[in-house]
């Protein structure tokens, strides 16, 4: 047979010598080869469209052997490098300088499974694993919230440090709080989420300095963090992804979990609440204080991936270096307030409009006389309080006898210090070991919901708005509201 193949040229003595055609793909693919570099090539991620696969091409007309060896070099050395510019292999193959890793004192990693702030190591105290009402989208968003890395910085509010975890932002609200956004706020609107009380998206921090702070409608305070609804201060219905306004209120499931744990060598209350705004939509509130210090942290409707960062920051708690607040009154708490009958805890009061008479003692138990005495009643909000005009408002009536006649009173805060503001002749003196009784008549309406209302009573200094108001005492009456 006549050898219809070109003459091969060339070799080592160690196999045939190639022919020119082979010579030049070989050629070619050693050049495209060397096109690809390590400066080419992009870290691990997945890759955006199919891998495209070369399709060997002949030239010329070559015997069946020697195409099928060259259409498996073809694939072997040629395509290899094109999938690899497409399809990066993983990051860890390539030589990069290390990212940094937070220090496992300021940020414990967002995988680690959520615990007890101030429960010790080896403890026996444990909680059950928050959630947030949405199972499903926690599942789905694991893989991208606990990727966060870098070193938790330092943030001082108030004489209070605490640690701001990687890829936290510490958002001032006021001058006696601030929100700490987690990764996943959304990153367009974080002012206005600091602003509407920090929820879903953050950590709300809050440091007070002067008893006006926390007087006067202030939240959170201790008796938010005692009550059955705590978390329900705000209007807001913190589902995460899509917070909205709650047309019906809210409701509690179950009842709150009390802890103490220890934080920084101090033993801080915490409060934790399962709370449903409609069927489907629940969210987990959580909040702790400090009593000494009125420091205080709350997280409503935080994503559960996020409860590490959430521990770390309370955790990371030092308040060696913040003022606390002082009494008022110098030689402490000079007027006992007690609430003769009528109302007491766990006292079922109806929404049905049927009045409920009370009557409150204010007692001098100090040395010295006090010339002007303010008696003060209002509800609080709680689970079952209407929304109204965007405000938590209890529906129906609240009256103080005034010499024998009725006169009606807020019945709630509302929006400024109206509540506050007691008519002078109300007013009235105490010299050591003198007393005041005074009478209230109060009526729900049915707007108001089921649940615990609490009825603040308090002795304070005569307010007319022009100064803080002062509270000398005061006491918390939870009553049950029923239908």
């Amino acid at each position: 047979m006549t050898d219809k193949l070109p003459r091969r040229t060339g070799g080592d003595g160690d196999g045939p010598a190639e022919t020119p055609t082979e010579r030049l793909l070989r050629e070619a693919m050693t050049a495209r080869a060397s096109m690809v570099t390590a400066a080419g090539l992009r870290p691990a991620a997945p890759p955006k469209s199919r891998i495209r696969r070369l399709r060997p091409v002949y030239a010329v007309t070559l015997p069946l052997g020697l195409a099928a060896a060259m259409a498996i070099g073809v694939l072997t050395f040629h395509g290899e490098p094109v999938a690899q510019d497409e399809a990066p292999p993983p990051a860890a193959t390539l030589t990069s300088a290390p990212s940094p890793t937070p220090d496992p004192t300021d940020a414990p990693s967002p995988t680690a499974a959520p615990t007890d702030p101030g429960t010790p190591t080896g403890g026996a105290e444990t909680e059950a694993p928050l959630a947030d009402g949405t199972p499903s989208s926690a599942a789905s968003t694991a893989s991208t919230t606990n990727t966060v890395t870098g070193v938790a910085s330092s943030y001082t509010l108030r004489g209070v440090r605490f640690k701001v975890p990687a890829g936290w932002k510490a958002v001032p609200v006021s001058a006696d709080r601030v929100c700490v956004l987690s990764p996943g706020a959304p990153t367009d609107t974080q002012q206005d989420w600091a602003a509407a009380m920090c929820e879903p998206y953050g950590v709300l921090v809050v440091a007070y300095n002067t008893p006006d702070e926390i007087d006067g409608g202030a939240w959170p305070t201790m008796a938010d963090l005692a009550a059955d609804s705590g978390w329900g201060h705000q209007p807001n219905c913190p589902i995460w992804g899509r917070p909205y306004f709650p047309g019906n209120g809210y409701s509690s499931v179950g009842a709150p979990v009390r802890t103490k744990p220890t934080v920084a060598g101090k033993t801080i209350d915490k409060t934790q609440w399962t709370v449903t705004c409609k069927p489907g939509d629940t969210f987990t509130g959580q909040m702790w204080g400090m009593s000494s210090d009125q420091v205080f942290v709350v997280a409503n409707g935080l994503k559960s991936d996020y409860q590490a960062g959430l521990t770390s920051i309370v955790n990371s708690l030092d308040v060696s270096g913040h003022k606390p607040p002082g009494s008022t009154v110098p030689n402490g708490k000079d007027i006992a307030v007690t609430v003769d009958g009528g109302i007491g805890a766990g006292q079922k009061v109806s929404t049905g409009g049927t009045p409920v008479t009370f009557t409150v003692t204010y007692r001098n138990t100090g040395q010295k006389s006090f010339e002007k005495v303010q008696p003060l009643v209002y509800t609080k909000d709680y689970a079952g309080t209407p929304p109204s005009d965007g405000l938590l408002i209890n529906a129906g009536t609240l009256e103080r006898q005034d010499g024998g006649v009725w006169v009606q009173i807020p019945l709630s805060m509302g929006t400024g210090m109206d509540y506050a503001m007691v008519n002078e002749k109300a007013w009235f003196s105490l010299a050591p070991g003198e007393s005041k009784k005074v009478t209230y008549r109060m009526a729900l309406g049915p707007a108001d919901g089921p649940g615990t209302m609490p009825v603040a009573v308090q002795a304070t200094m005569p307010y007319t708005g022009g100064s803080p108001l002062t509270v000398l005492n005061e006491q918390t009456v939870p009553v049950t509201v029923v239908k």
